[in-house]
Formats: C-alpha cells, structure tokens, sequence
C-alpha cells in the first residue's frame, strides 16, 4: 500500500492537532495555578485571610442522556434496511441471496428502540 504526500500531512496535522490541545490545556491550568498563587501572595502581605478553595473544582458526573438508546437505534435500524434495499436491487443472480447480510444490525436497533421503551415503561 503506497502512501501520498496528503496522508502524511492529514496525520501531521491530527498530530499537531492534539499535541497542540494538550498544551493549550495545561498552560491555561498553569497560568491559572499561577493567578491563584500571585493573589494568595499579596492577601498574605496585606494580612487578609482567604479561604481555602481546592485548586481543581469537583467533578460533577453526568446525568445519562435517554436519548441515547432510541437514536442509535433508529440510525443502526435505517443503515441496516438501507443497505439491505441496496443489496437486494444491485446484486447479481449468482449472489442475491447476500441482501440479507445487515439483518443483524437492524435486529440491533429495533431491539435497542424497544428496550428504550421498555426501560421507560418500567420507571413508571
């Protein structure tokens, strides 16, 4: 497999991509820790007290989203019936009975549709 001069630049780029997030990431952290310093700096030469604040805030966890379950179910249901219009209209004779090959991922959406349903039907 050759590769061209575009892919290289593509992966240098997501590279330099994500490096550059990190950095971005840890000097805000970095001027941040260094802001909280300076200000503790001048309250104790003043003589003012300042209450302790941790220096990374708590995280909250995420409440799940319910729509998680029907959308990807919806989307693996209407790919999968998609392609299997697909395959049934394009395929040759010697070969036609291949159509039903994304059955599975349709049987996956509709049964995370219906188990979105069924979850919400039970909380009731």
């Amino acid at each position: 497999m050759s590769y061209t001069v575009g892919d290289g630049s593509v992966v240098l780029a997501v590279a330099a991509g994500i490096v550059g997030y990190v950095y971005v990431k840890l000097e805000s952290r970095r001027k941040r820790l260094e802001m909280i310093h300076q200000e503790r700096l001048l309250a104790m030469e003043k003589g003012i007290p300042l209450p302790e604040f941790p220096l990374e805030p708590p995280r909250q966890p995420l409440d799940p989203d319910q729509n998680v379950l029907p959308i990807l179910g919806t989307v693996l249901f209407s790919l999968a019936v998609g392609t299997m219009i697909v395959l049934y209209r394009t395929l040759e004779a010697d070969v036609h009975s291949f159509w039903v090959s994304p059955l599975p991922f349709a049987f996956l959406g509709v049964g995370l549709i219906a188990f979105h349903f069924l979850k919400r039907d039970a909380n009731r």
